[in-house]
């Protein structure tokens, strides 16, 4: 569900006691809708006003910058940078949150700013207030052609967003509830009846509210609705007095959240409570922040791996049927000895021959087309000339076919790359990778540099061990033929495209759990990530080895072991280093 004001509120009441009074170190824009703020005690505070994911919570996701800080990032230095969080305040049912922050003015003194996240869908905005109610700035400015009830400019005054017409949920009290239902047309189902009478109520609670009353989400006014209040008054109390987050998962997927246990699903998804909204939102939004990044960031790279893979999906299928037809070349060299067999009783102008096929047992009779233009030693040769172009051919295609089965392989390697991409620098990665193989044209322009450089993830298993899996296929050659030694331990899926993996052994032999770790790894960072019983080959890192010309990351090796692992990622990101 989106981040409900409710919701928000019990987010609010959680961040509080951890902000107020804290002091701001640093600031930080990862991205276009993000800013992070680095609060003393290492601890990170985003603000998200992105579109699909609005929201506010400590994070323990690391996020990479781009070495130029976007303007707004650069304002926010300039004016709250190293200031002091004074308060945090929610406007009541309202999807606002404002941070007052004091910090020192151009004067020098202390003045009192507001930050405002606005969380409210594809109208979300953060904005930074000065003293006087005048916006300093904003991450998007709203004109007057944009809109014409409200305005968000640097210079204006702030005003909130316009309120719905709408019933506080927290307020209503028993008879009033009772006279705005009685009062409602027959038929109409009770949790729209809930939306439109009441603000802060997201469909999914109403759903929920409508359920434990009544025992059907589809439930109706005109049925009965007894225990609607009484359903309606239990929610009142939670959202007051016992909010905390509860994580809904189907299929072992992370599928919504909200502030309350959800029964409506019954067994078809498991309900369970987290530690706290920050780890929840954390979890919950780290896929699809990714999957954003994916779409923005390496959309052209995606675009043009597809393309290149589908126009070689489309040359190997002519290719095949080409060498398909070459197959059958025996007959046209019988064609022509049958024809040099037959020259003393043959005529030029003939278009067909009929002559005993004397290379089957019963020497059956074999009609040969002839080209009445030629003689008929012009004709045997002919049939001779397409046989040695047929055999030609099937040595060029055979060659030709394994060259585009290999290259097959390399784009969609680079593909499930692409889809598990998760930092700046991956993508650059990945682009430089494609330019190099001819599939990019490079650009004239020096693509800009970021602050972190590119290193392989890395991971801890439970004995202590490291372990590193490659984010691309250029990191992937680096390790396997550069960084692992030759006692490490080298993991890949089975005929499954996916990173290589290296566990650390230090010289010695790996325990059987972090073996199963390492595995888990290399199932997860591969085409198997959904899957169960992933097949994983694993064999000392001395056993592999890169064919000279091959593509980046492919390599061949000996003397392996397989094993078979589900991919659990809970337990990944609890080997992840930070």
């Amino acid at each position: 569900m989106p981040l409900d004001a409710l919701c928000l509120r019990a987010v609010v009441q959680e961040l509080e006691p951890q902000l107020t009074g804290t002091r701001i170190e640093k600031i930080q824009q990862p991205a276009r809708d993000q800013v992070i703020l680095l609060l003393r005690g290492n601890r990170r505070l985003l603000l998200n006003a992105g579109a699909n994911q609005p929201r506010i919570h400590i994070t323990k996701q690391l996020r990479d910058n781009p070495a130029q800080p976007p303007m707004f990032c650069m304002l926010l230095r300039k004016h709250i940078g190293s200031g002091r969080i004074a308060a945090i305040e929610q406007e009541p049912l309202e999807r606002v949150v404002t941070l007052h922050i004091d910090a020192m003015d151009e004067l020098g003194e202390i003045s009192r700013y507001r930050l405002i996240l606005e969380c409210m869908g594809r109208h979300s905005n953060l904005i930074l207030v000065a003293q006087d109610g005048r916006i300093i700035d904003c991450m998007r400015r709203v004109d007057f052609e944009m809109s014409q009830q409200r305005q968000v400019l640097p210079g204006l005054y702030y005003h909130l967003p316009p309120k719905q017409e709408k019933l506080s949920p927290l307020a209503v009290e028993q008879e009033e509830f009772s006279d705005l239902l009685a009062a409602c047309p027959a038929e109409k189902k009770l949790d729209s009846w809930l939306l439109d009478t009441f603000t802060a109520i997201s469909p999914l609670v109403a759903r929920e509210i409508v359920f434990r009353a009544c025992g059907s989400t589809d439930a109706r006014i005109g049925e009965e609705c007894g225990q609607l209040w009484d359903s309606f008054s239990q929610w009142q109390k939670t959202a007051q007095e016992n909010a905390a987050p509860y994580l809904l998962t189907r299929d072992g997927k992370l599928a919504d959240f909200t502030y309350l246990p959800l029964l409506q699903y019954g067994t078809f998804a498991q309900c369970s409570c987290e530690e706290s909204f920050g780890a929840l939102l954390d979890d919950f939004y780290v896929g699809r922040e990714q999957a954003e990044r994916v779409r923005q960031k390496g959309q052209d790279l995606l675009k043009t791996a597809t393309n290149a893979r589908d126009r070689l999906l489309r040359k190997i299928a002519l290719q095949e049927k080409e060498y398909a037809q070459t197959q059958n070349r025996d007959q046209l060299r019988i064609c022509g000895e049958l024809i040099t067999a037959n020259l003393y009783k043959m005529q030029r102008g003939e278009t067909i021959l009929r002559a005993e096929n004397y290379y089957e047992p019963d020497c059956p009779v074999l009609e040969i087309r002839l080209d009445p233009r030629l003689s008929p030693q012009e004709d045997a040769a002919k049939y001779f000339k397409q046989y040695n172009k047929a055999k030609t051919a099937e040595k060029i295609l055979a060659q030709q076919l394994q060259q585009g089965a290999a290259e097959l392989q390399y784009l969609e390697s680079v593909l499930q790359q692409l889809g598990q991409a998760e930092a700046e620098q991956d993508f650059n990665d990945i682009r430089a990778e494609l330019t190099d193989g001819g599939y990019l044209r490079g650009r004239s322009k020096k693509q800009p540099e970021f602050q972190r450089a590119s290193k392989p993830r890395e991971f801890r298993s439970s004995a202590g061990l490291r372990i590193l899996v490659g984010r691309s296929n250029k990191q992937n050659d680096q390790l396997t033929t550069k960084i692992a030694a030759p006692r490490d331990i080298w993991l890949h899926t089975q005929k499954i495209h996916g990173s290589h993996v290296i566990l650390c052994t230090d010289g010695g032999e790996p325990d059987e759990q972090s073996l199963l770790e390492a595995a888990m790894l290399a199932a997860y960072y591969s085409q198997g990530r959904e899957s169960s019983k992933v097949p994983v080959d694993y064999t000392p890192a001395r056993y592999v080895k890169k064919p000279s010309g091959a593509k980046p990351g492919m390599v061949v090796y000996t003397t392996y072991q397989t094993m078979y692992v589900t991919p659990d990622e809970a337990m990944i990101r609890k080997m992840q280093t930070k």
